[in-house]
């Protein structure tokens, strides 16, 4: 029976398959094809221009060699650690208040919501203005009477990373708190009253039982965050390009830097994949939940 149905599910809509196909040959194209030629070409000596000249392994140890490598590593990690905890902790809260069904609901999401809106450059500019100590937040409180209120974060190489946190988490924990509300406005009522019967604490309700049905909401969350910070690069341009020296360059403008400003290719290459294996580290334990949890 099931051999019998099989050609027949096979041209089961066939002509809305027969449009998809240009936008498929055009993905393992463009995205299939440029992660292979990234890879492959990692392995050459290519500077300007590409060169099939391989050298091995050379351009992997001329990177983990690099100190601006390493600090790239070191600042993305301190960045994204920082980011994960707090936009999710927060992200939690507001989601937390948001579905006690508070009024103008609406509107405070909304408010919440919309830096998620905005561009990555646009957000840098916004907070290099705040954070301008004779334009933004510090001319401000000084005017104020607060002689003595200093806020140089994007001249210390000590605090820069903090602004660029800052500035991420103002963009981000909006988005966060959405999936974290979508997550709770899918819980069963019925577990909320049987948790009040029991005289169960709220925090206690969302720490031991609530959080722990979520478990997919914050695996998915997880893994859109994460990948956007592996590809962090717009706000550090518009906020710090990197600086002071090298204090807060990432992963992604080192991969720029070096292909388009260094002419060296085969070192971009390198370092671009080593950030595409990073995210395919994120992605594979996240699609492999996934699988494992519609198996029937």
């Amino acid at each position: 029976m099931a051999a019998a149905t099989r050609p027949f599910s096979l041209f089961r809509n066939a002509s809305a398959k027969i449009a998809a196909l240009p936008m498929i040959l055009t993905a393992l194209g463009v995205f299939v094809g440029g992660t292979i030629w990234t890879i492959v070409y990692s392995f050459t000596d290519s500077r300007l221009l590409p060169s099939t000249n391989f050298v091995g392994f050379s351009q992997y140890a001329r990177l983990f060699d690099t100190p601006r490598w390493s600090v790239s590593i070191y600042n993305l990690a301190v960045y994204g650690s920082l980011l994960l905890v707090f936009s999710f902790v927060v992200g939690f809260l507001l989601a937390a208040l948001m579905d006690q069904k508070i009024r103008f609901e609406s509107t405070f999401r909304t408010i919440y919501l919309y830096p998620f809106a905005l561009s990555f450059i646009v957000t840098g500019l916004i907070w290099q203005w705040i954070l301008d100590p004779g334009l933004g937040l510090p001319k401000l409180m000084r005017d104020l009477g607060f002689e003595q209120f200093d806020l140089a974060l994007l001249g210390n190489p000590d605090t820069v990373l903090f602004a660029l946190v800052m500035a991420g988490l103002w963009q981000s924990t909006g988005f966060v708190m959405v999936l974290m509300l979508a997550g709770l406005r899918g819980i069963d009522n019925e577990i909320w009253k049987a948790a009040r019967v029991d005289g169960i604490p709220a925090w206690k309700t969302y720490l031991f039982i609530i959080v722990p049905m979520m478990k997919g909401v914050f695996i998915t969350t997880l893994v859109i965050v994460a990948s956007g910070i592996v590809r962090l690069y717009d706000l550090v341009v518009a906020m710090t390009q990197g600086g002071p020296g090298f204090a807060s360059e990432v992963p992604a403008k080192y991969v720029y830097d070096f292909m388009f400003q260094r002419a060296n290719l085969g070192q971009g290459l390198a370092a671009s994949t080593v950030m595409l294996v990073t995210v395919f580290i994120i992605l594979v334990p996240w699609a492999l939940f996934v699988f494992r949890e519609k198996k029937p």
